[in-house]
């Protein structure tokens, strides 16, 4: 029976490792979607910044505070 034995244990092996190198594989997805995401969110502020600074930039202009 040392062969049977040995025969699972290495399945047994085999499949924890697949099953940790997929869960390894879904966290590194999941970091990149939230690295995305968080890169997405300081686009859009800072495209809100520049925004908010034209914007006062015209106001000063049309007010003549230059």
């Amino acid at each position: 029976m040392g062969f049977i034995d040995d025969a699972k244990d290495a399945a047994e092996t085999a499949g924890r490792k697949i099953k940790e190198g997929f869960e390894d594989t879904v966290d590194r997805v999941s970091d990149k979607i939230d690295e995305a995401k968080a890169d997405a969110e300081v686009k859009k502020a800072e495209a809100e910044r520049d925004s908010v600074h034209k914007r006062n930039e015209i106001k000063e202009e049309i007010r003549g505070d230059n």
